[in-house]
């Protein structure tokens, strides 16, 4: 038998934005599929229209498209499985729940919300915990397993409402093997006989996702831990359905825990603690709010997507700078954990700094360019990335120091006040003069004819230095004032020279003349 060729899916519900914690299954599942030469499938699971969310499917298409996640099969990009909205798909899942019907692997159950919420109470009253629809409490049920064959035909045949429930067996062991966690076995007396298909036509997410993953071929499921109670439900669908030998293999992803590690995260820890859980932002159609996302909040998707491949996972090396095709690379199941991944928000800030330092300085002069209202010179833009790529985290930081773009207003009052003496009105004309004389007027040569100024003058370097920066910058620290003064360009110097020096030593003389 020839190998399967690899197919997964990504199936999320459109009930609202995406989370970076869907972000990361479907980013595995990607990988996966792209390490094994395989198939990419968006699959929308929209089978509860009740909990559907305007604007919710296009936002999780546009997250994957932001995050480099390209689909070979999907909504709006057909394929030969399609379509890839469950609710386009309603016809086909009645067959199947039938036919379980048919094999006597499921029934028919009449009971209405009240009597299901009567046969609670009476269990909360008998101290029963967790009353469930099973094997046992089936039997004292308004079902076609305790109505005669009449009565269940003249209901049908009425149009009474009912629900199609799983018959779940008596004291079996289900057995898979989860390609992270290893061979999980469930005794079927710890699971109830959950709704397979609902009187509103629509399967619920067990037999349509079995179903469809049958349909489309899908060789793995990759999904969040939050699945696995119902894998070995969806086991057994697929051993009642006799499609055994087809079953996808499973794996179970790790939650992402709140930073603090105490339990999975949520929007509200971000809320609470000033970060983004969504790739991108979110209005909510129905209240307005919006929340934030990564990408307006500045991150590169490529360190996004850096950073949630290690919420998991790890290459088994030091390895942690990767681009995507890197991680298609070194992507492996085996290498994701099954302890749940604690989120640093810290940490998310350093993979962008690193990809942010990784970028040529033209293509953070085009980032920065979309930045200012008006014209600059994209190869000056280029020379601040140069002097400020390694100090910044976010691009907008790259153009947060206005004195590459103006004479500065602003000054450090403390490195003014420790600094500017009585003497410095002179020192900096003299240096001046010396730079008036310095045709190249390059990095080497500035930095050589101030050197000599400080030689000729015996002069310290903490005398003359931060007289200097304050004329060209304003500020007590920062990049090399030689490197800005070359950015700046020989006009632009003496230009801050001539007013700068003067503002500076009428200050000066204001601020220490006799009380």
């Amino acid at each position: 038998m020839s190998e399967r060729k690899v197919r997964v899916r990504f199936a999320p519900s459109p009930t609202g934005p995406l989370h970076m914690g869907g972000v990361r299954t479907a980013l595995y599942n990607y990988l996966f599929a792209k390490k094994n030469n395989g198939d990419f499938i968006l699959r929308v699971e929209d089978t509860d229209q009740n909990r559907y969310v305007s604007g919710a499917e296009d936002y999780i298409v546009k997250a994957l498209e932001w995050s480099g996640l390209t689909i070979d099969e999907g909504p709006g990009i057909g394929g030969e499985f399609g379509p890839y909205r469950q609710s386009e798909r309603k016809e086909s899942y009645k067959e199947y729940a039938d036919q379980l019907i048919k094999s006597e692997n499921a029934y028919y159950a009449f009971d209405t919300a009240e009597d299901l919420n009567s046969m609670r109470e009476m269990a909360k009253k008998a101290k029963m915990a967790n009353w469930q629809y099973n094997s046992i409490t089936r039997n004292s049920m308004k079902n076609s397993l305790t109505l005669s064959s009449e009565e269940v035909k003249r209901k049908l045949d009425n149009g009474e409402p009912y629900t199609i429930r799983i018959k779940m067996p008596r004291n079996e062991d289900v057995r898979f093997y989860d390609e992270i966690r290893g061979w999980v076995i469930v005794n079927t007396n710890n699971m109830d006989d959950k709704v397979i298909f609902k009187g509103d036509g629509m399967p619920t997410y067990h037999l349509a996702n079995v179903v469809d993953d049958y349909k489309m071929k899908i060789s793995h499921v990759i999904r969040g831990e939050e699945w696995l109670p119902s894998a070995p439900l969806h086991v057994l669908l697929y051993k009642y359905l006799n499609w055994e030998d087809v079953m996808p293999k499973f794996a179970h992803l790790p939650l992402i825990l709140k930073p603090d590690g105490n339990g999975k995260l949520s929007k509200r820890d971000g809320d609470r603690l000033g970060f983004p859980v969504f790739p991108l932002q979110w209005k909510d159609p129905s209240s307005g709010e919006i929340s934030s996302g990564y990408k307006e909040n500045g991150y590169f998707s490529e360190a996004f997507v850096n950073m949630l491949a290690f919420l998991g996972w790890n290459p088994g090396n030091a390895k942690e700078l990767y681009s995507i095709e890197e991680l298609i690379n070194d992507f492996s199941l085996e290498r994701v954990g099954k302890s749940g991944a604690k989120f640093d928000p810290e940490k998310t800030k350093w993979f962008n700094q690193q990809h942010l330092r990784n970028k040529s300085n033209n293509e953070l002069a085009i980032l920065m360019q979309k930045g200012i209202s008006h014209e600059t010179d994209i190869a000056y833009l280029e020379g601040v990335a140069e002097l400020m790529k390694e100090r910044a985290v976010f691009v907008n930081e790259l153009l947060e120091d206005d004195y590459f773009f103006s004479i500065p207003e602003n000054f450090d009052e403390k490195t003014f006040r420790k600094k500017w003496k009585e003497n410095s009105f002179e020192i900096m004309n003299n240096l001046k003069s010396v730079f008036e004389g310095d045709n190249e007027f390059s990095v080497s040569t500035i930095e050589s004819n101030f050197k000599n100024f400080l030689e000729a003058n015996s002069l310290g370097m903490g005398a003359v230095l931060p007289c200097f920066r304050l004329i060209l910058t304003g500020k007590g620290m920062g990049p090399s004032a030689f490197a800005i003064a070359a950015l700046l360009g020989k006009k632009e110097v003496l230009k801050r020279f001539e007013s700068k020096t003067t503002f500076f030593n009428e200050l000066y003389k204001e601020k220490n003349k006799v009380q």
